[in-house]
Parts: C-alpha cells; sequence; structure tokens
C-alpha cells in the first residue's frame, strides 16, 4: 500500500491553499476543484475549474482521487453522495448537512451533543416572532447561506421589527436569545475517525463581524479553558470526526456557551502554522487519512492578525518593523475592502502583552 494519496480538495480559497501546502509536505499530490482558474490554491496545486455543484466535475475530481475534503461548507452534499465512492469522504455529507443550516445544527449542538448553546427557537415566518418579550435581546439568523454578519438582524427593540420580519418571511430562520459574553473564543479539534486530538483555547476579536484578531491562549482562566475544549472533544466524538472542525463559543465568567462549528480548518487556527508544533491544516490531512493525531503543543503565546484589502499597505510596514512576525498572503490577485488577503502572526511574552495595541 503506498503512503503517497492524491487528495481532493473541494474549494480552492485560501483554506485550500493552506490544505494542500500540509498535504504536499507529506509527500501527498494534491488536485482541487475551484470555480476560478487563479483561486489560491492554484499557486500550490492542480486545478479542475467547474462551479462547486457541477456534479460532472466532482465526479472527474473523486475519480482521481484516493480521498476527498472540503474547505467551506457551501458545498453540494447532494452531488457529492452521489459520486464520492465508500469511505472516500472520511468527514462525510452528513457533518455538511449539519453545518450547513443552523435549525440542524443548533438540534444537533443541544440535542445530540448535549453541549451548552444560547436559548433558541425555530422561525418559519413572521408571525412566530409575535408576542416576543422584548425585555430580552435576540439575534435572528436564517438558517442557511448567512456568514460574516450577513443574514442576520439584531433585535433590542419594537423598531428592529420590521426588518425582523422580512428576514423571517424569506427565509427559515433561527431565533436565539443574544448572549451577554465576556470573550468570543473557539476550539479547534481534529479527529482521525476514531481518536481526537485538541487546540489551545483560542480568543477572538471581531470588527464589523469579521474576525480582526486571534489571541492564543485565550485570556480566560483555566478551569474555563478545560471546560470550552471538553465540550469540543465531546462535539468531535458525537461526529466521530474525521478532519478538522472548529467550534465557536462565547465565554461568561462561569461558563461556555457554543455558538456554532465549522467543519473545517478556520481563520481562527492560523497562528498554529508557526506557533504550534503542527498545524490545524496538518492534523486535518492527517484526520482524513485516518492516520495518527499528534497531541498539539503551542510553542508560546501568539497573536494571529486578519490582513483585509484595506490592510495591505499597513501590513507590508509592520512586517518592515516587525521582521520576526510571520506575513502569509494568500495570492488573491484584488485587494478589495474586507476581503480577506493574508495574514500576519507574531509571538510575545504573555497573551496580555498581546491582547494591547498590536493591530491594522
Amino acid at each position: 500500500m503506498s503512503w503517497t494519496k492524491t487528495i481532493g480538495i473541494i474549494g480552492g480559497g485560501q483554506l485550500g491553499q493552506m490544505m494542500a501546502i500540509s498535504a504536499i509536505y507529506m509527500g501527498h499530490k494534491v488536485i482541487t476543484l475551484d470555480p476560478a482558474a487563479d483561486c489560491p490554491a492554484s499557486r500550490v496545486a492542480e486545478i479542475i475549474v467547474a462551479p462547486y455543484n457541477d456534479v460532472e466535475a466532482l465526479r472527474q475530481l473523486a475519480e482521481r482521487c484516493d480521498v476527498l475534503t472540503y474547505e467551506f461548507e457551501n458545498v453540494d452534499a447532494d452531488g457529492l453522495d452521489a459520486v464520492i465512492k465508500e469511505n472516500q469522504l472520511p468527514q462525510g455529507t452528513d457533518l455538511l448537512r449539519i453545518s450547513q443550516n443552523r435549525i440542524f445544527e443548533k438540534d444537533f449542538l443541544a440535542q445530540k451533543a448535549q453541549v451548552v448553546v444560547a436559548p433558541y427557537k425555530v422561525i418559519k415566518s413572521s408571525s412566530d416572532l409575535a408576542d416576543l418579550d422584548l425585555s430580552k435581546k435576540y439575534v435572528l439568523k436564517t438558517a442557511t447561506g448567512g456568514y460574516d454578519g450577513h443574514g442576520q438582524v439584531v433585535i433590542a427593540s419594537q423598531a428592529d421589527l420590521p426588518a425582523a420580519a422580512d428576514l423571517a418571511d424569506s427565509a427559515d430562520c433561527v431565533l436565539e436569545e443574544f448572549v451577554n459574553f465576556d470573550l468570543e473564543i473557539s476550539v479547534i479539534v481534529s479527529g482521525n475517525g476514531q481518536d481526537v486530538t485538541v487546540f489551545p483555547v483560542q480568543e477572538n476579536i471581531h470588527r464589523n463581524n469579521i474576525l480582526s484578531k486571534t489571541i492564543v491562549p485565550a485570556r480566560i482562566s483555566d478551569e474555563l479553558a478545560q471546560k470550552a475544549q471538553a465540550m469540543a472533544v465531546q462535539i468531535a466524538k458525537k461526529l466521530e470526526l474525521s478532519g478538522t472542525l472548529c467550534v465557536e463559543m462565547f465565554a461568561t465568567d462561569h461558563a461556555i456557551i457554543v455558538n456554532e462549528i465549522a467543519p473545517r480548518p478556520h481563520n481562527s487556527g492560523h497562528y498554529s502554522i508557526e506557533a504550534c508544533d503542527f498545524s490545524q491544516f496538518d492534523t486535518h490531512i492527517l484526520g482524513v487519512l485516518g492516520l495518527p493525531l499528534p497531541p498539539i503543543k503551542l510553542h508560546g503565546p501568539a497573536v494571529m492578525l486578519n490582513v483585509l484589502g484595506q490592510h495591505m499597505e499597513k501590513a507590508q510596514a509592520f512586517i518592515q518593523e516587525n521582521p520576526s512576525a510571520h506575513l502569509h498572503l494568500y495570492g488573491k490577485l484584488e485587494a478589495k475592502h474586507n476581503r480577506k488577503m493574508g495574514h500576519v502572526t507574531l509571538f510575545a511574552e504573555d497573551a496580555e502583552e498581546l491582547g494591547k495595541g498590536v493591530d491594522f
């Protein structure tokens, strides 16, 4: 049996690119499917240029590869089911379907994984918003399609109800009670179908609903950090996880509340390329191949800064002034406003120091 495999990645963005780099370093061949011939992964892998829901292109990818994986959730699960061979997609399409639909996701987390989530209810139309207790604050989110703050309405008063009603009448939604949290955190966990390995707890700071900065380790108590990691492992084991999963959470003074899951490496885990002995991409590749997974060691406190389109000049100046910082640019040709162009990772003596002053 050959050690070297051909791995097919559905999606050729920066996550697909970094997955491919890890796979190539391990000696594997990578083929990526993406609608754009000049996608980031095209710099390191062969590309099949086709839409993600092109079943014939997915079949071609499946026929040429030993193992398939995906870099994001919005992949055609039915199309994949139609073309994959047995055990060819270790992550499975059930995980895709759970993470593509907030109703499925909330039900899985609350009822099957039995982790703490914010109180929620399913909204099928604007009539389900009648008699809302406006002494509480809510977030209404479309069940499918929303990301980076899109497809959401915050309901804090009567004035927000018309926009919420419009959203509720346009799509199935989930209404969540707003969580008064201290920090947003996430935990990366990887599995190989049997065993799991877990990364340090990451503290995430968002700006305009887009991740701006990740600080590791998160500035929470050891007790809360252990609770967060245990919840991520509990979710991973319930999924019989293969590959990498990100569990996004809220931390309060005494509790951890799970917000959502992403069935892939995640923006908040990019620091792991330099700051851990194995990155989230390394463990993803090991996991989907069913290989043994190492325990994860954090070399030292680190911060990851997202480089958006409007930050390119600042980031380059920052690197000139901080030569020990690690710059990653993804090779996207056009630097659009709020487009994720790259990231910077740097180390400090402690996480508290990293939380201050380091920004674009």
